[in-house]
């Protein structure tokens, strides 16, 4: 199938969804770059400062955002003169090279082939930022286009995550494979997996738990799934999703390092950007951990986790 695309909403009406999730961002962010280089014309040291200033407290990250400075002090050395009016445009170009080189490619969804069914995605992440959520929405997504899909209920360390994926999995029509709570969660993924196989499944996603008090259980925790899901199906999982909450800023940064340190997380969903003036964590996420951000969640609806596209992402940014 090549890489899974599907829009439930069309182009303009993303674009429509993607504009309203970054109002308050952008209102953060450039009220705070009007503010700094107000009465000043020419870019020099003192409005870089400025600069490093707004994008620092606009959650963008401080290697990130030193990254940036370098680069625009660069551009000033270069054309000797760039003026305060040019700034907007120099940032907006900088930014979108960053995202460029640093592997967030306009590559949307999974890459599903044909000879890898059942395709297998682990989600990670902690209890609180919608990983549960974004499972639900995925699902839908992936049966909306066609796909056979099933639910693996592996956080069995809640009761309540359990009862989540469930009324998620009945929401969207689709199996979820449980166990009581305390279970062995690889026990659950194992059972997911001979069921997905049995069951001639396109698509499984497994729930897992998101207890980080404890860096090493949790790395044995997860690598133990691997391992069971590999009984089964030799290459699972073929993607590892960290979702991350973009409303706790710096926050998830933090997060972002734990689980690299724990798994290896080869995509990310970055939730709830909608709401809150943190959405330039996207920026520094994409450029720190060089791991793709597959997924932006912009609202409650089924169809309000949205494929991320970093030109969209920028042009929406800037607008």
């Amino acid at each position: 199938m090549g890489f899974f695309n599907f829009f439930s909403k069309n182009k303009e009406e993303q674009q429509e969804t993607l504009d309203k999730g970054l109002e308050k961002t952008k209102e953060s962010f450039f009220g705070k770059l009007t503010r700094a280089i107000a009465g000043k014309s020419k870019v020099d040291d003192d409005v870089l400062d400025d600069l490093e200033e707004v994008l620092v407290t606009s959650d963008v990250g401080v290697e990130t955002t030193l990254n940036i400075i370098h680069r625009i002090e660069e551009r000033v050395a270069r054309d000797k003169y760039v003026s305060t009016n040019e700034l907007q445009k120099i940032l907006r170009e900088e930014i979108a090279a960053l995202l460029t080189e640093n592997n967030s490619s306009d590559t949307e969804g999974f890459n599903i082939p044909e000879d890898k069914r059942p395709y297998v995605i682990m989600v990670v992440g902690v209890n609180g930022v919608g990983k549960t959520t974004t499972i639900g929405k995925l699902a839908y997504q992936f049966k909306q286009a066609g796909l056979k899909v099933m639910l693996g209920a592996a956080d069995t360390f809640r009761a309540a995550a359990v009862e989540q994926i469930v009324i998620w999995g009945e929401r969207v029509g689709v199996p979820v494979v449980k166990q009581q709570m305390g279970s062995d969660p690889a026990s659950v993924a194992f059972d997911t997996l001979s069921s997905a196989v049995a069951n001639n499944a396109d698509v499984v996603l497994i729930d897992t738990a998101g207890r980080l008090h404890n860096k090493k259980g949790l790395m044995d925790e997860l690598s133990k799934i691997k391992r069971v899901m590999q009984k089964v199906v030799p290459d699972a999982p073929h993607d590892v999703m960290l979702v991350l909450d973009g409303s706790t800023g710096q926050n998830a940064f933090e997060q972002a390092k734990q689980f690299t340190a724990a798994t290896d997380v080869t995509s990310m969903a970055i939730t709830k950007l909608d709401g809150t003036a943190k959405g330039g964590v996207v920026i520094g996420i994409s450029d720190q951990f060089k791991i793709p951000v597959r997924y932006i969640g912009l609202g409650e609806g089924m169809t309000d986790l949205q494929p991320f596209n970093r030109k969209d992402f920028v042009e929406s940014f800037f607008k």
